[in-house]
């Protein structure tokens, strides 16, 4: 099931209805401020008791661009029945869903950039805002990445640009190769941090490293490409693209080695990337039975 959340319904229905089953869409007309549903969409907790939607504040990456309009798309959709699930009010604390990495099992990633922020959360120091994230997914431990950024991120070094669990013991993460590419340095000190992390059962991670992405540029200023933003599914993983077949190849390569048992599809996303982001911060992903 498709929810696609936009201003114009009909408009967005005539472009897609010739290739696409719209038993399976469903749309909530509303206005937004902009295209990522990673950062504003209802962060999904599941329970004996079923789905729980917990809404919490976006503010524009700190503060960066309005987002009044992004942050009612949630309570919306609920009122509008068109997302079941216990609605859960988080306002009170900002967090982006691109800002945050679980694999499931007690574990969640972050970056010490994006979640100590002075704009987002700056009443909480580190510990605080740890303990409010261990309360409220129920974790057993925080990971903090203390580096790595693309250039041309709004997002103060949101985890899915850089890292991402592929289950409880890989993580696949950007590696940068060129000395003089400006991110080698900080990329270079991420990867030797996600070498000091360990799995819960007290091991070394299986690190895969993905490409960097050969430089986009638009106005004279780099865009974030990165191969990191790949959206996991049931039985497929799509994987952003940008008409570069050697790093597009290289990256489904070490996806595959990542989830062997699911198809790996790349998605060109030149268009998304232009726009500053890329697959994964476009979407968000619900249980079944949560759009209806």
């Amino acid at each position: 099931m498709l929810l696609i959340v936009t201003p114009e319904p009909e408009e967005v229905r005539k472009q897609i209805s010739a290739t696409v089953d719209m038993d399976n869409v469903r749309f909530l007309k509303c206005e937004t401020n902009d295209t990522w549903a990673r950062d504003h969409g209802a962060v999904t907790m599941v329970d004996t008791d079923g789905p729980s939607l917990l809404d919490f504040t976006f503010n524009g990456w700190g503060l960066k661009f309005a987002s009044d309009k992004d942050n009612q798309i949630t309570r919306r959709a609920v009122e509008a029945e068109i997302l079941k699930g216990r609605y859960i009010n988080r306002l009170g604390f900002v967090l982006e869903g691109g800002s945050i990495e679980s694999d499931g099992m007690g574990t969640l990633l972050t970056t010490s950039e994006c979640l100590l922020s002075p704009n987002r959360n700056g009443q909480l120091n580190k510990v605080e805002i740890e303990e409010y994230l261990r309360s409220t997914f129920h974790l057993e431990r925080v990971l903090w990445l203390d580096y790595g950024y693309l250039a041309g991120d709004d997002t103060d070094s949101h985890i899915d640009t850089l890292a991402r669990f592929c289950s409880p013991d890989t993580i696949a993460y950007v590696q940068c190769r060129d000395v003089n590419d400006e991110h080698y340095e900080e990329l270079h000190r991420m990867e030797e941090q996600l070498k000091t992390f360990r799995t819960l059962a007290g091991e070394p991670y299986r690190l895969l490293a993905l490409p960097m992405a050969d430089k986009i540029e638009a106005e004279g200023e780099r865009l974030p490409a990165t191969y990191a933003n790949f959206l996991i599914m049931n039985d497929a993983v799509l994987y952003p693209t940008y008409n570069q077949p050697e790093n597009d190849m290289h990256a489904k390569e070490v996806l595959q080695m990542a989830f062997p048992k699911h198809e790996i599809v790349g998605v060109d996303c030149r268009a998304l990337i232009k726009q500053h982001g890329s697959l994964h911060c476009v979407t968000m992903q619900y249980p079944i039975g949560v759009i209806r």
